[in-house]
C-alpha cells in the first residue's frame, strides 16, 4: 500500500529542511509536536485542495513574471508588528540572497 499524500508531503518537507517527518506528531509524540523532527526549526505541513492565500501568490506570480521578477507575497495584520512571507520554496535561495543584499546595502 502506497504512502498516504500528506505523510510524502511531510517527507518532503522534512527533507527540503534537513529534517525527520515525525511519524506521531500532534499529542502522541514525545519528541515534538511538530510534523518535522529538526533542532531549530517548528514545521507545521497543510495539504489541502485549495489554499485561499496560494491563490494570492498564483496571481502575483504572473505579474511577476512579466517583469521578470521573483515573486513575493507579505501578510500583515493591523497593530501587529512584522509580516509574513508567503514564497515559493523554490524561490527561497533567491530571496535570501536578495535581503542579504538589502541589509549589506543599508548596513554601508
Amino acid at each position: 500500500m502506497g504512502d498516504k499524500a500528506w505523510k510524502k508531503r511531510e517527507r518532503n518537507v522534512a527533507k527540503y529542511f534537513g529534517g525527520e517527518r515525525n511519524a506521531l506528531s500532534g499529542g502522541n509524540s514525545k519528541i515534538t509536536r511538530a510534523d518535522v523532527i529538526h533542532p531549530r526549526l517548528f514545521i507545521e505541513c497543510k495539504l489541502r485542495k485549495v489554499h485561499s492565500v496560494i491563490n494570492l501568490w498564483e496571481d502575483t506570480n504572473e505579474l511577476a513574471k512579466k517583469e521578470n521578477k521573483i515573486p513575493v507575497v507579505t501578510l500583515c495584520q493591523s497593530n501587529r508588528k512584522g509580516s509574513w512571507v508567503v514564497i515559493h520554496s523554490e524561490d527561497l535561495d533567491k530571496i535570501i540572497n536578495e535581503r542579504s543584499l538589502a541589509k549589506s546595502s543599508r548596513d554601508s
